[in-house]
């Protein structure tokens, strides 16, 4: 099944970079999981926000330049939050990743505090 972004997907990308978008646009084509945008470019008062709420734990966040994209697993019509989606979404992200040509990073991946809902353009890459 090929699924799209909604209106509010897209409306929620408005200043994200867009080569990040473009690897956005790619994985929602070959996704084996539907997904919807829940986040992408961040005020510094709605960081703070999330900082002190323990949602995250650094007030330099991708999210503040654009450069981050949060997901949610969509199955049924209903949110879900259940860890072995969302390997499965990551999957489709680096897919489309490498197509594109444009390194990113998983939450996932990440040792500790890992994020399986956020993806990010690679700082290497996009200082």
């Amino acid at each position: 099944m090929t699924y799209r972004l909604s209106q509010r997907s897209r409306d929620r990308m408005k200043g994200v970079h867009p080569d990040l978008v473009a690897v956005v646009e790619r994985a929602i084509q070959i996704t084996g999981i539907d997904f919807t945008i829940t986040e992408g470019l961040r005020t510094p008062a709605r960081q703070k926000e999330l900082v002190k709420a323990g949602a995250s734990r650094t007030q330099n966040s991708r999210h503040l330049t654009g450069h981050a994209v949060d997901i949610a697993a969509w199955v049924d019509g209903t949110v879900r939050w259940d860890w072995p989606l969302y390997p499965k979404i990551a999957a489709a992200f680096k897919q489309a990743a490498k197509e594109l040509n444009t390194p990113i990073i998983w939450g996932g991946d990440w040792p500790r505090l890992r994020d399986g809902p956020h993806f990010e353009l690679d700082r290497k890459a996009y200082p």
